[in-house]
């Protein structure tokens, strides 16, 4: 399957722990594994250069309380994040200033010394003690990490950052190793409550319960064209449609009409030992651990 996205792919590598992100975008296991080796050899890079003295942090307030701001705003909060000064963190810095300028209005810039004492909330949160530098990261109002890019971008890259309320909802979920059904019907979709039936029973079995979410995107809401472009989903459906996720980004299984919960269990199962332990589908497999 190819990239189902527009925008760019970043596969952020922090302490052993696999975060897919990027606008929007829902791969294959094969296309995150890709992503890995690149941004590896990066750090490595990143590690073995000369130490310089550190700047001044440029924000008035934490970026921890900076993102607390933009989400109650219903805005973005796009982080750079930096470690030591060099002709690299200068120049990309410049780039990322340059793009959040455009995008003022919806969304709040923080600029962030990942050995500042004061952001070591953030940085935890995160995780990126050993994340690639200068790292800049898009998070949406509901704190999934929408837009991920390590050491070099481009504005446009960060522009494009922004995605649908059902993207920010379903990548939130699989950030937080949740599973999700992506429910896509409306008054206009057949077989609407066949659809759901299946999805409900297996979040309500008792092992699936706390780690299952489900979103429902309208088809004709054309803020959600670009998700569904991405999942190959026709807006035009008669029938609903159903997107299983599995973390950190996967589409396991597209259902069309009625589903059962027998066979979302079993398609679930059949991914996690394709992935099988620590696979490409997550630190754990497919499955919640």
């Amino acid at each position: 399957m190819k990239k189902l996205m527009a925008g760019v792919v970043a596969l952020l590598i922090v302490a052993g722990v696999s975060i897919g992100v990027a606008k929007g975008v829902f791969g294959t296991g094969e296309t995150i594994k890709a992503a890995q080796t690149p941004v590896l050899a990066a750090e490595k890079k990143a590690d073995a250069a000369p130490v310089k003295k550190p700047a001044a942090p440029a924000n008035q307030k934490t970026a921890t309380a900076l993102m607390d701001e933009a989400a109650k705003a219903n805005k973005y909060l796009f982080a750079f994040f930096w470690k030591t000064e060099s002709d690299q963190t200068t120049a990309m810095k410049k780039v990322f200033e340059d793009a959040v300028a455009k995008i003022s209005d919806r969304a709040t810039a923080a600029i962030v010394q990942v050995t500042d004492p004061a952001e070591k909330e953030i940085v935890e949160k995160f995780t990126l003690d050993r994340a690639p530098m200068p790292l800049a990261l898009a998070i949406a109002p509901n704190g999934a990490i929408m837009g991920g890019f390590p050491n070099e971008f481009t504005e446009e890259a960060l522009v494009n950052s922004f995605g649908s309320r059902s993207t920010e909802k379903c990548m939130k979920s699989v950030q937080d190793g949740k599973l999700v059904f992506l429910c896509v019907q409306n008054a206009a979709t057949t077989l609407n409550a066949e659809a759901l039936q299946g999805v409900q029973d297996f979040k309500a079995e008792a092992q699936y319960a706390n780690v299952t979410e489900i979103v429902k995107l309208d088809p004709a809401d054309s803020a959600e064209a670009s998700f569904l472009s991405d999942l190959k989903i026709d807006p035009q459906t008669k029938v609903a449609v159903t997107a299983f996720l599995a973390p950190p980004g996967a589409v396991i299984a597209e259902f069309e009409g009625a589903t059962k919960k027998d066979d979302l269990i079993a398609t679930l199962v059949k991914a996690s030992s394709a992935c099988g332990p620590g696979g490409s589908c997550g630190p754990g497999g497919c499955g919640p651990r």
